[in-house]
């Protein structure tokens, strides 16, 4: 059957315009990260991805190439793939490509545009899988669409270390929401970004040719446009250190000076220096991680990292009562 893509209405801008005024309002201001994915923002991310300082896309691919034949293999024929964040979905193509008769891929994800590249390139290179993308946040409950053979077993492919990005209860609630969707006889599929030394971390998301910092602060430019805000973006400043005690890289937009903001028609105050928070992105230990992924029932039957340790795959299954 050929490719069918139907894709639902993106994040309602009301929703957008909640998020940030709550987030304006905290102290200390925060900003959800998910809201930097607009057709520039993703735009960009393809940018950060291809930067040399940024090792995550590069190392994570490379395992995905050498090992994607025994990673289908242990998921075995018959998967229906929901991928959570499509992206651009090269690493998802190559998984695909080596799955056994797969049921179909159900990409969630919330920005419309990244969505229907993803969807083509599927398209193009496997013309004869069905498709059923969902444009949603996959963080909310969704319903997957049916699709026209019934699947063996639903796996969770979340690739990138996005997980990474939500705080541990989140991510805890984000492993019992995959392990509910998989069912008993499921599976999920995760990237996940390892400890190690400060200068690299760091270097990875302060990229040299300014990439990382133009993808943060176009989140402001998107305030400007969808909320008739006035950010000068010229005001404010990309910061992303990291922090050892919490083993994550804390990213936030710093003002320049001190200034009034104005958004849907309020007004708010920053001072010199004050950091607004947007993205944290978590690193872990496996054993760390087996222990969350424990929590959420799930059990590491399989992982797959590279000679230095420094990223690793890895095969997620219920635990068995």
């Amino acid at each position: 059957m050929p490719n069918r893509c139907v894709c639902n209405a993106a994040v309602p801008d009301d929703e957008f315009a909640r998020d940030v005024a709550s987030g304006l309002a905290r102290a200390p201001k925060r900003l959800p990260s998910k809201y930097f994915y607009d057709a520039e923002g993703s735009r960009l991310f393809e940018r950060i991805c291809e930067q040399p300082e940024y090792y995550l896309t590069r190392v994570e691919l490379a395992l995905m190439q050498t090992h994607v034949a025994d990673i289908a293999a242990q998921l075995g024929p018959g998967v229906r793939l929901v991928e959570y964040g499509s992206g651009a979905g090269i690493k998802t193509r190559l998984l695909l490509g080596q799955l056994k008769a797969p049921a179909g891929y159900v990409p969630v994800e919330i920005s419309a545009l990244a969505l229907q590249a993803s969807v083509a390139a599927i398209a193009a290179e496997l013309p004869q899988l069905p498709v059923r993308p969902v444009c949603a946040d996959f963080t909310r409950a969704h319903v997957l669409p049916d699709l026209p053979v019934i699947s063996a077993r639903t796996v969770i492919y979340f690739p990138g270390s996005t997980l990474g990005n939500f705080d541990s209860d989140a991510a805890l609630r984000l492993l019992r929401q995959m392990r509910a969707e998989m069912g008993a006889a499921g599976a999920a599929v995760i990237g996940i970004d390892l400890e190690k030394d400060r200068a690299t971390l760091e270097a990875a998301y302060n990229d040299a040719a300014g990439v990382t910092a133009a993808f943060t602060l176009n989140l402001l430019t998107r305030i400007n446009r969808e909320l008739d805000g006035n950010f000068d973006c010229a005001g404010f400043a990309h910061r992303a250190h990291y922090n050892a005690i919490a083993a994550r890289i804390e990213t936030a937009i710093v003002s320049r000076r001190d200034q009034a903001v104005c958004v849907a028609g309020r007004r708010y105050h920053f001072a010199a220096g004050e950091a607004m928070a947007v993205e944290i992105s978590s690193k872990y230990r496996l054993d760390g991680f087996e222990r969350l992924a424990a929590r959420a029932g799930l059990v590491v039957s399989r992982h797959w990292a590279d000679a230095a340790r420094s990223f690793a795959i890895v095969l997620l299954q219920p635990v068995r009562a």
